[in-house]
């Protein structure tokens, strides 16, 4: 059975308000940071995903920013910041889709091993060890903001949330991936990810914090954001294969505009 859910936008008590950084949560993956770029390691599932992933987001830009298509790198020219990148996992072909990538994560080791990636693979991005709501501080904003796999993961969805609209231009897009609050993604996520598959360690995730699509919308209108579309990553179990589609049970992507 699954555990009783609680409302995320609600920081735990306790808690810092201005942050949304849980150290328990950077430990955790710092624990797995060597295996980022092991397509059959710890971080399997994105690897699986990630072009699904690449593609919801630069189907989106291309549409926000009328760009064309049939460019080699249709991105140029615009500013994209990678929050919570990790390895560098969405940040590298961002880059080769020809954006100005700006990728954080509050890990000094992600980024060590990101920027060593980078550098192997002849790509130019500015990684930083930092969190979202430091560089809202700053004033730095970005055509692009994306935050993939992160809010499960943050202390403070609000705060979060708050970052993430102030990093955003006006006239920007806003993309996110995260788990739905459901029965059936605390089977597969949870218990099938994590204890039967073994695709990640025990603890990766909790059910209490994934959120609704139709929550996260509310969350993101409440900020001046637009929602924009909504799409569910669904896993064939027989091919192994992820691709985008109308279920948003368990995964899903949801792409919002800054008016």
């Amino acid at each position: 059975m699954a555990p009783s859910s609680q409302n995320p936008s609600n920081p735990a008590p306790g808690r810092d308000p201005a942050s949304t950084v849980d150290a328990a949560e950077i430990a955790r993956f710092e624990a797995m940071a060597a295996e980022w770029w092991d397509p059959d390691g710890r971080f399997r599932p994105l690897h699986r995903f990630n072009p699904e992933r690449v593609r919801f987001v630069r189907d989106h830009a291309l549409a926000r920013f009328g760009r064309d298509s049939g460019q080699a790198q249709p991105l140029s020219g615009l500013s994209l910041i990678d929050i919570g990148t990790g390895g560098g996992l969405m940040a590298e072909p961002m880059a080769r889709l020809g954006a100005a990538v700006t990728a954080i994560d509050p890990s000094e080791k992600n980024i060590g091993i990101a920027r060593t990636h980078a550098g192997q693979m002849g790509l130019d991005i500015d990684y930083r060890a930092t969190t979202a709501e430091a560089l809202a501080e700053q004033g730095l904003r970005f055509d692009i903001v994306l935050a993939m796999e992160v809010v499960e993961h943050v202390a403070d969805v609000g705060v979060f949330l708050d970052a993430i609209a102030a990093l955003a231009k006006p006239g920007g897009l806003v993309v996110l991936a995260t788990l739905n609050r459901t029965f059936r993604s605390y089977a597969l996520a949870i218990i099938g990810a994590e204890y039967v598959m073994r695709w990640l360690p025990v603890g990766t995730h909790d059910w209490n914090k994934f959120i609704p699509p139709e929550e996260l919308s509310g969350l993101l209108s409440a900020r001046g954001l637009t929602p924009a579309g909504t799409a569910g990553m669904i896993y064939n179990p027989i091919s192994g294969r992820w691709r985008l589609g109308t279920d948003t049970g368990v995964n899903y992507l949801i792409a919002a505009e800054k008016p």
